[in-house]
């Protein structure tokens, strides 16, 4: 994974949960996860899915990724290769899903409050910095083992490289 992540940004307001994300009408009709970001965002914001390109970044206020605990949620949105989603805060379960599944999810209130829709940012996530037309906004640095599962290209896949090099 790349340590450096510039996109544009698609900007969404407080508890943006993951019916919302991923609808739940299609929770137990899609299965692949190749299929699921045509869904994404679907009754949020129609036009995400065919205006999304890889790398791009969304923006979310308080609480995004409330609601169920449904994996699908986070996997729509790794799948279309979003960037990173940075917001004001991330319910408990969507923010661990998004770990296990390689999607940085940082917290930064100011930065969600200084950039807009449309913006082209970068994120830095080895400096922790978040850069934008609105200055510049720092996080913790992800840690080494986190970049290692992203890297890997989320949690299995690191504990299958991880178990495969015991065996050697």
């Amino acid at each position: 994974m790349d340590k450096i992540i510039r996109g544009r940004v698609w900007k969404y307001g407080d508890n943006v949960n993951t019916d919302v994300i991923f609808p739940g009408k299609y929770t137990y009709t899609v299965s692949d996860p190749k299929e699921m970001p045509q869904y994404a965002l679907e009754d949020l914001d129609p036009k995400f899915a065919d205006g999304m390109q890889p790398g791009d970044i969304i923006v979310g206020g308080t609480n995004w990724g409330c609601g169920s605990s449904r994996e699908q949620a986070v996997v729509c949105l790794s799948e279309a290769k979003l960037g990173a989603i940075i917001a004001k805060s991330f319910a408990r379960i969507y923010y661990r899903n998004c770990l296990n599944n390689a999607l940085p999810a940082i917290v930064n209130p100011e930065a969600v409050d200084a950039v807009e829709n449309g913006e082209i940012i970068e994120i830095d996530l080895s400096a922790g910095e978040i850069r934008c037309t609105g200055g510049t906004f720092t996080f913790p640095p992800l840690p080494e083992a986190v970049m290692e599962i992203f890297e890997a290209g989320g949690l299995i896949e690191h504990t299958k490289e991880k178990l495969a090099n015991q065996q050697e």
